[in-house]
């Protein structure tokens, strides 16, 4: 009984020392189409829903880079300039997903139905949302812009990124600080 419980923690013993060996680091780069995503449209669907100041109301409209004048300019359904804002401003700009139940599935939860619980339907919203601090009017603020899809959003986000000359930490993309790159050296008498 002594050789077969010897020969059992022997063979334990090799698997768990087997084990502990440091794991093999991956050199391949990640998924190059995850890194860069497709080029965005110059102009493309959206709809406004607030965070500027004076226009408090959503709007459906156009969202278009403007890189003649160096902003990005939304225009309302009909064309007519709405608002703009001067990628200079742009402090910060990421993509975000929000879960929303649609006004259909709000009336129907409350009709009397046997089956699937329709007040449970849910849909994925994504949005473009900015951070920004206009210069010029020393007015700062959020604002979202609605987009119809992730990768159209994710295009967008990137495109206004390299645009404002913003860099990318982790899922968003901000604005490097001038003042910190700059560090003063004080000497004491």
């Amino acid at each position: 009984m002594k050789v077969i419980a010897t020969l059992f923690l022997t063979l334990a013993m090799a698997a768990v020392v087997c084990a502990q060996r440091p794991r093999e680091v991956d050199s391949a780069p990640a998924d190059a189409s995850k890194a860069t995503p497709a080029p965005a449209p110059k102009t493309m669907d959206a709809k406004y829903e607030g965070g500027v100041f004076g226009y408090n109301k959503t709007m459906n409209g156009t969202l278009t880079f403007d890189d003649v004048n160096e902003r990005l300019l939304f225009k309302n359904d009909k064309q007519k300039e709405v608002l703009f804002i001067p990628y200079a401003a742009v402090n910060s700009a990421f993509s975000d997903t929000q879960k929303r139940r649609p006004a259909a599935a709000t009336v129907a939860q409350h009709i009397p139905y046997v089956g699937f619980p329709l007040g449970l339907i849910k849909t994925k919203v994504r949005y473009l949302t900015l951070q920004y601090s206009d210069p010029d009017t020393k007015v700062s603020g959020v604002t979202s812009f609605k987009l119809d899809n992730k990768d159209l959003v994710d295009s967008v986000v990137h495109a206004l990124a390299n645009k404002a000359g913003l860099v990318q930490r982790g899922q968003i993309y901000v604005r490097k600080s001038d003042s910190s790159a700059e560090v003063k050296q004080v000497t004491l008498p």
